[in-house]
């Protein structure tokens, strides 16, 4: 039996829902990078680092190579960093909208404090 799609998009965000994966795609925007420079910019275990590399490495959101000891991660597509840039997007109004209403209760506020004194 087919999994239906939206089950499908879910388990996609559900495998995205790391702070250190979110992370480690953030910095791949950039380009490929050693595992040792991102284990020197995301500052986790390397055993951590590891454990959330193979998680994207199994779903393909990044691909490793091997040259000599070292493995460079990178984006396996630009979809990923353009879904990156839409959740930003989103989080700025979101957190914009959410301002808005703080600077409203802020305003409304301070005529309540001042009857109230």
């Amino acid at each position: 039996m087919q999994v239906p799609l939206y089950q499908a998009k879910a388990e996609f965000f559900r495998m995205l829902g790391h702070p250190v994966r979110i992370r480690v795609l953030e910095l791949l925007q950039d380009g490929p990078k050693p595992v040792r420079e991102l284990l020197a910019a995301i500052e986790v275990e390397p055993s951590s680092l590891s454990q959330q590399l193979a998680v994207l490495r199994r779903a393909g959101i990044v691909t490793a190579t091997r040259g000599g000891s070292t493995v460079v991660y990178e984006l396996a597509g630009g979809d990923v960093a353009e879904l990156l840039g839409a959740a930003r997007r989103i989080l700025v109004e979101l957190l914009a909208g959410q301002q808005g209403l703080l600077t409203e209760l802020r305003e409304s506020g301070a005529g309540v404090r001042e009857g109230a004194s």
